[in-house]
């Protein structure tokens, strides 16, 4: 359609019709099977006229679904305007790829974009048109749930998954393909205190520019076609009515045309947050500040009407909300084919396709961090007799909470994976006990009793599995333990105080510990852990997060060395619990721990724990062995509009071919407002030969040594700077320059 006629369609609208397009409601409304008068409309206090109106519908997919409410709603749409199917197809919709905390494992924006454009395709199939993805937030406290929807806690890294990601969904997207990606939670939803679900945010305006709306703003520069508000206040103003995150800043100063989308009923919820007083000003705080789309709430469908005939905002800020709608449904394609790749067939094609299965492997492979390897254990001889013990060792839920539309039944388990490649004779396999035996936390993230019957072994079975597991480890030679957090631990309504391993699950791993069988601990898990008491019980620990639907094959082909690990932490593993949050960008402060003149009582530490993390962001090591040394730098002094080279040698001196991720630091040493004590600015991922050497390079520029002062002003100060060159953020080589204007 024409520019001109969509404009001739908006004017051809009356007001109730145009404020559908900006109500967004859930598959059940379509669901011709009920009474939607006296289930859901009633449920949410929407007027019923309203539904043969709205614009687009949540959480539906399937050729099939999609299909028949788009010919059953366009059949009694007068203006034939098709409906916008968006869904939380987060980190894929059949082919489930790892977390998007693994995604940001494996520091390849480049594979990560190839993910995401398979994903697109299975969902272009079935029929949905916007993905509620990426999750861009910068996350720094593994309390929060939602630490497994983000890649991780830097600026930079983020940034670079955030616009990969929006590339691969909307791939040829005005061509027949691909899907609309709507970035979210705009904005610092990942600083939610204590990092507690749907709770406040609170910290100054050089904070949130300098760390946590970098990779939002990447997203839109990559050209994300929507942007969701997050739940939590900034400073006092609940996001989805912050006129000064929406407007001035996403709007004006990023220039983002596309759409802005509510989160799940957050329009309603400006009430509960006691910002507005009522339903009514809840709409119009909405709206004003820039919401065009209100998921999932009937605060725009019954007051919108009103605000607009009353006078309180003027109806061309209305046409212009639903114009941006109705570009979005054009630039699909929706007017000419409103089933746009739903089809039954190529839907079946799409889906878990071998090649989408390979590349979900290598995702997963690549996710994979090795945390600790003592003597070499791994890769493990796959001639030994192997007892893979714990709750995860033939277990389908390895997708994590936000595979919302997967098959648990695709899922390949980690038995199956090893049964493929080692003989029945030669390994053993055992639960030995449950994920976890809090019946209690189950019930309160609101788990049914006869589905926690179905998933909790009783005392009896315990027993028995535990003991069973003991005589299996007893007669092998080596103990893989499969461990980790239930899926309904981590994710939306996931926030944590204890991140450790549950006790049942460390118990058995101690008991298995005073055998004196060697232990590789693999944990299964949705968010940075507290490994610190059973760190020293165990050989060798690798990190699969949640997987995906070929985690099982992945784990197999780390452990057993088909493939060498190359994940790096993009989140700190903490000592303890009570250093959250932390982040390895941390600034010094008048009396560092090592460096200050003062007794050690009385600098910035613990007196019960380290400063420092069990394990850096940018940690992981490699069944290879690599050495840094020789760097260099091409000057020591840095001219504006000039550059400087760091240098140095990455040697392997191992037997096998290993990727090595490097990564380069900067340090503003004396700054008008304090910097940390480094800050990722630039990666590379090598290819290093057994027994060579590659030398890396990183160019030095003004631009990477600017930072927003108190005033917002984004420049650099005149003065010295370390550039530091490393294997992670606290392994590090240094060098010094100078910095002239």
């Amino acid at each position: 359609m024409s520019p001109t006629d969509l404009k001739k369609l908006l004017n051809s609208l009356t007001l109730p019709e145009k404020i559908g397009q900006l109500v967004q409601l859930s598959g059940e409304f379509f669901d011709t099977t009920q009474n939607i008068v006296t289930g859901p409309v009633q449920k949410l206090g929407l007027n019923p006229e309203m539904v043969p109106l709205v614009g687009s519908v949540l959480n539906v997919v399937g050729a099939e679904k999609t299909r028949k409410i788009q010919q059953a709603y366009l059949e009694n749409s007068s203006h034939k305007i098709p409906l916008l199917f968006m869904a939380d197809i987060v980190y894929g919709l059949k082919t489930v790829y790892p977390i998007p905390l693994g995604m940001g494992a494996t520091w390849d924006p480049n594979l990560i974009r190839t993910a995401y454009q398979n994903t697109a395709s299975e969902a272009y199939a079935s029929g949905a048109h916007v993905s509620f993805a990426p999750m861009v937030d910068i996350v720094r406290d593994a309390r929060w749930g939602r630490s497994l929807e983000s890649t991780g806690e830097d600026p930079v890294l983020n940034a670079s998954m955030a616009a990969a990601m929006v590339e691969g969904f909307q791939h040829n997207l005005g061509k027949d393909s691909g899907i609309a990606a709507c970035v979210k939670h705009f904005a610092a939803y990942g600083a939610a205190e204590s990092g507690r679900e749907y709770n406040s945010v609170d910290m100054s305006e050089m904070k949130l520019f300098q760390d946590y709306l970098p990779p939002y703003k990447a997203a839109v520069d990559a050209g994300t076609e929507m942007v969701m508000t997050s739940f939590n206040t900034i400073n006092g103003v609940p996001v989805t009515a912050s006129s000064y995150l929406l407007h001035n800043i996403l709007r004006e100063k990023w220039g983002f045309e596309g759409i802005i989308i509510s989160d799940y009923a957050a329009v309603n919820e400006l009430i509960a947050h006691g910002y507005s007083s009522n339903q009514s000003e809840a709409a119009k705080d909405a709206f004003v500040a820039g919401v065009d789309i209100d998921m999932q709430s009937s605060a725009y469908a019954n007051n919108l009407d009103s605000i607009i005939t009353d006078g309180q905002v003027d109806e061309s800020k209305l046409n212009a909300a639903v114009l941006k709608v109705l570009q979005l449904k054009n630039k699909l394609g929706l007017f000419e084919d409103p089933y746009r790749g739903a089809d039954k067939q190529v839907e079946s094609n799409a889906i878990l396709s071998s090649e989408k299965r390979e590349l979900a492997r290598e995702v997963s492979n690549k996710a994979m961090v090795l945390l600790k390897n003592e003597k070499n254990i791994l890769p493990l001889d796959s001639n030994k007799k192997i007892a893979l013990i714990g709750p995860y060792s033939d277990e389908q839920e390895l997708l994590g909470l936000w595979a919302v539309h997967a098959d648990r039944n695709e899922t390949v388990t980690i038995a199956e994976a090893f049964r493929e490649v080692i003989p029945s004779n030669r390994l053993l396999v055992r639960k030995g006990t449950n994920i976890t035996d809090d019946v209690g936390m189950l019930r309160g993230l609101g788990l049914s009793d006869d589905v926690i019957s179905k998933n909790i072994l009783t005392k009896k079975q315990a027993k028995m599995e535990f003991d069973s597991a003991i005589e299996i480890a007893n007669k092998s030679d080596v103990v893989i333990f499969a461990a980790g957090e239930h899926t309904f631990e981590s994710g939306e309504g996931g926030s944590k105080t204890n991140i450790t391993l549950p006790e049942n699950q460390k118990k058995l791993i101690k008991a298995i510990r005073k055998l004196g069988k060697k232990i590789i601990l693999v944990t299964i898990n949705g968010r940075p852990l507290v490994l610190t008491n059973i760190i020293d019980d165990v050989d060798a620990v690798i990190v699969a997060w949640f997987p995906g639907t070929e985690g099982g094959h992945a784990i197999a082909d780390t452990i057993l060395g088909k493939t060498n690990p190359s994940g790096r932490l993009s989140m700190t593993f903490p000592y303890s619990v009570g250093q959250l949050p932390i982040y390895y960008s941390r600034l010094t402060t008048g009396r560092p721990e090592t460096k200050s003149t003062h007794s050690s009582r009385f600098t910035s530490r613990y007196i019960d724990s380290t400063n420092d993390p069990l394990f850096p962001f940018g940690f992981g090591l490699s069944y290879s062995q690599f050495n840094y040394t020789d760097m260099k730098l091409s000057g020591d002094v840095l001219h504006e509009g000039e550059k400087l080279t760091v240098s140095v040698v990455v040697s392997n001196q191992s037997d096998r071919d290993g990727i090595e991720t490097v990564q380069m630091y900067i340090q503003d040493l004396f700054a008008k407002v304090v910097q940390p004590e480094k800050l990722l600015k630039s990666f590379k991922k090598v290819l290093v030969p057994a027994r060579s050497e590659v030398t890396v390079s990183f160019d030095i520029d003004v631009e990477m040594l600017k930072y927003f002062d108190n005033q917002l002003h984004y420049n650099f100060d005149p003065g010295d700077f370390k550039a530091y060159v490393g294997h992670d953020s606290l392994h590090l080589a240094e060098a010094r320059f100078v910095l002239r204007a």
